[in-house]
């Protein structure tokens, strides 16, 4: 819900951001919806008790550390070239987010992976 996001402080205003970076972050968010679910799945079926958690840990794991990696490397590089993503303290916020679900993701992985074994 990019309109709510912005009402709340948790997303840039458009006003704030590059044409593109604007457009590219709205379609990572409708991509995001329909396919993050899976690390959801992977918590749910573990707290459950359930032994596919790990099949969905692997997959949502992988594609959280996509996510954040894509997420971090993108930011600094349209950083680099002068291109405006956002008041600087929002962009530090987002970077530490983004570390946070890559760093969670391996582990999911790694811990996914020893549990198939």
């Amino acid at each position: 819900a990019p309109e709510r996001a912005d009402r709340w402080g948790l997303a840039e205003a458009e006003a704030d951001v590059e044409p593109a970076f604007w457009a590219d972050v709205r379609g990572e968010a409708s991509w995001d919806a329909a396919t993050l679910w899976t690390m959801v799945a992977a918590g749910g079926l573990l707290a459950a008790g359930s032994t596919a958690w790990p099949y969905f840990g692997l997959v949502g794991g992988g594609m959280y550390v996509y996510f954040a990696g894509r997420g971090i490397l993108t930011r600094r590089e349209l950083q680099r070239r002068g291109l405006r993503i956002g008041a600087p303290r929002s962009v530090q916020v987002g970077y530490a987010f983004l570390a946070v679900w890559g760093v969670t993701a391996a582990i999911t992985v790694v811990v996914a992976i020893g549990a198939l074994r």
